[in-house]
């Protein structure tokens, strides 16, 4: 008798749970063991939900970077997604592609004032949406250019490429420094499309022609292509730029011991140079090769797995995460970009007058999205590839008609990727 009403007790009270909205909700996100404010402020975000509602409990869940997108594909394959995803925005098409991500349903005029680097979308659709975005800018110094006769750029008028070559033969010529420009050849990775493909877009090419998704023939291999490949490797042929071997400690410290006049560097990286120079210190907006400045964009976000039993619930906690006060936080916490004016104001480097406030600028005038399509996960390396082994002295061409043979045939051997 005791163990039926004991029964009957567990009963009631799960039950009572259950009406008290104790649903269960996983997030998984990818920056486990880093010890970084970005994890802090990913925990403190979920602490904030979970107490200012009782329908839902968010559960977290980190992974560490390196081994996070194997972990979900995974998942995927044995049915055991989270409800809440932690995705990097140029991969999320492929997630939605392969049926691992739902539209995201949120009203988009919640999205309104966003960067675009900062919204996912799929197919016409969202699925997902970022707490900050990220630029790169020609990190210098004002004495530096001023000394040596060079003009500082403006976002209205940027260096042409004449002047961005002219201002890297007279820094070589100094002899003050071991390159005249940094890179970031010790990064690998994501780095080279995120960084580096602005600057064949630039030059009027690009990983993957737009129009359709379905080819990379004369995008990758034309003539502005080839351009852009024989520019990137004079770079590295004339000395202008450390080469794909590269020290790790000279990428992080290089400009700041002064190794380095220039240095194309994310504002993540930016306030060390701020403590350094104070004033002295510019972020200036990528050079004009022919069809425009342009840099990277996107950042990770948030997005509902397709087999989430609670989109509801998945969806109330992404809206409560992008309030102004959230986005702000995260922008003070990692020196990263918030992805609105509003979040903006809040913050103390990216309000008016703050010490960031440029790359605001910078990410709403230059932004590119990296190719949106299934298949970038695919082009992003054949176009690491193709970039280090140019940089190495491989012939142009036939290293570009490569890469483009390797991305088209990715490409039909998915039977276009599914693009509308």
């Amino acid at each position: 008798m005791n163990k039926l009403c004991n029964a009957t007790a567990l009963a009631l009270i799960a039950c009572a749970g259950i009406a008290h909205g104790e649903t269960e909700l996983r997030l998984w996100y990818h920056g486990a063991g880093s010890a970084n404010a970005e994890e802090k402020l990913v925990n403190q975000l979920v602490v904030d939900f979970n107490a200012s509602q009782s329908d839902y409990k968010v559960v977290l869940e980190t992974f560490p970077q390196l081994a996070y997108n194997d972990a979900v594909g995974a998942a995927a394959l044995a049915g055991e997604l989270p409800d809440i995803l932690d995705v990097d925005g140029p991969i999320m098409p492929n997630w939605a592609w392969a049926g691992y991500m739902q539209p995201l349903g949120i009203d988009e005029a919640a999205l309104e004032g966003f960067l675009p680097g900062a919204i996912g979308r799929w197919n016409g659709k969202v699925y997902s949406v970022g707490l900050w975005d990220a630029a790169v800018a020609m990190t210098a110094r004002r004495s530096v250019l001023e000394a040596n006769d060079i003009r500082i750029p403006t976002l209205a008028e940027p260096w042409t490429r004449v002047e961005f070559d002219a201002a890297l033969a007279t820094l070589k010529a100094t002899g003050d420094y071991d390159y005249p420009l940094d890179l970031g050849m010790a990064w690998k990775g994501e780095w080279y499309p995120y960084a580096f493909s602005p600057f064949l877009q630039s030059f009027g090419g690009d990983i993957v022609d737009r129009a359709a998704y379905q080819t990379a023939e004369e995008t990758l291999n034309g003539d502005a292509a080839i351009a852009f490949g024989e520019w990137w490797q004079d770079l590295f042929a004339k000395g202008l730029v450390p080469g794909t071997s590269q020290d790790a400690a000279d990428r992080e410290t290089g400009f700041l011991e002064g190794k380095y006049a220039l240095s194309w560097n994310g504002n993540w990286a930016a306030m060390p140079v701020v403590e350094r120079f104070g004033d002295d210190a510019l972020f200036l907006p990528a050079p004009d090769f022919g069809n425009g400045s342009v840099i990277g964009g996107a950042s990770w976000q948030f997005g509902i797995s397709a087999s989430s039993a609670h989109p509801d619930g998945a969806r109330e906690f992404i809206e409560f995460a992008i309030q102004p006060k959230y986005l702000a936080a995260f922008s003070d916490g990692t020196g990263l970009i918030p992805p609105t004016v509003e979040a903006a104001a809040e913050t103390a480097n990216y309000k008016a007058g703050g010490a960031l406030e440029v790359f605001y600028g910078l990410s709403e005038a230059q932004a590119k999205l990296r190719p949106v399509t299934p298949g970038y996960i695919v082009q992003a390396k054949v176009f690491e590839k193709a970039l280090a082994d140019i940089a190495n002295g491989a012939d142009v061409a036939d290293t570009l008609d490569a890469a483009v043979d390797e991305i088209n045939e990715d490409i039909q051997s998915n039977q276009g990727y599914g693009h509308n």
